[in-house]
């Protein structure tokens, strides 16, 4: 039996999230196009009875930070690297490698890193080249492995290469189990996630969303949560005209949430303004931002 922590570092972007649901085959990280979508460390576990337990952590992407959410977010990347085995370091392969290369030497990895080549589907084989030789002499780089998570290519393999490197041991968590978050987080996370995907670039970095209740009854479950905004023209952009914006992020939030829990959702949504809420300390801890 093995078991052990694979952490998993990144720029921005760079397909940790889709990773990580692609492993452990459950969305269990929110996913969008735009950057900076992650900002909790979300541990998953990939279990197979009497072979292995894969402790995998997504960790937000590695940013300057410019408010005291983005320290929270670094702080999640800094506890990631004290309790590894192994560090998976994805590279979008059409990314900057020089910049890839920076921010992995800076982690200062005292574990076996692999460097994980992804969303190499439609590039020119020439560049994957470059870039697998590139990453493979540098002194982080344990095992190279290239895949597009995204398509679900070459998983197999990776996970081939990840349980090389986990010491023999008995699980650290229940093997029923899918992560040590609450269902309240993932549920928080879903509502996030439709407002990433139906709003501009600016509106979804202003917003957090809260779960105040969340109570399961014999036919449903009653979800009532607050998306939090910085200012007053925020919130009218979020209800939208006659309230279409809100009923569209409840309707898309409650059929993903239905599909997690597998079971009927009642989903009641407000808007609240709290002004600088990403730099008060309060309102960080109040958000789940510990």
């Amino acid at each position: 039996m093995k078991a052990g922590f694979v952490n998993i570092f990144g720029k921005p972007n760079a397909g940790k999230s889709t990773l990580l649901n692609a492993l452990v085959g459950e969305k269990m990280a929110i996913v969008s196009s735009k950057v900076q979508t992650t900002r909790h460390r979300i541990k998953a576990f990939l279990n197979k009875p009497g072979e292995y337990q894969v402790v995998f952590s997504d960790t937000p992407g590695i940013i300057d930070p410019k408010y005291k959410l983005h320290e929270r977010m670094m702080d999640a990347v800094k506890g990631a690297l004290e309790d590894a085995d192994l560090a998976l370091l994805i590279v979008d392969v059409k990314d900057d490698w020089e910049s890839c290369h920076a921010i992995f030497s800076a982690l200062k990895l005292t574990v076996p890193a692999v460097v994980v080549l992804n969303k190499t589907d439609g590039v020119n084989g020439n560049k994957i080249t470059e870039a697998e030789t590139y990453f493979s002499k540098q002194p982080y780089c344990r095992k190279l492995v290239k895949i597009s998570a995204l398509r679900h290519e070459h998983l197999d393999k990776l996970l081939d290469v990840i349980l090389t490197f986990l010491p023999e041991g008995m699980p650290f968590y229940s093997e029923e189990d899918l992560s040590d978050m609450p269902t309240k987080f993932f549920v928080a996370e879903m509502i996030r996630e439709k407002i990433y995907e139906l709003f501009g670039d600016e509106i979804p970095y202003h917003t957090a969303v809260m779960i105040n209740e969340f109570k399961e009854k014999e036919s449903l479950v009653k979800i009532q949560a607050d998306i939090i905004v910085q200012r007053e023209t925020q919130k009218a952009i979020i209800i939208g005209d006659k309230g279409k914006m809100i009923k569209q992020i409840g309707m898309k939030a409650r059929a993903d949430i239905e599909g997690f829990i597998g079971q009927k959702v009642f989903l009641e949504l407000f808007v609240k303004v709290r002004p600088k809420w990403r730099d008060n300390e309060m309102q960080l801890k109040e958000y789940g931002y510990n």
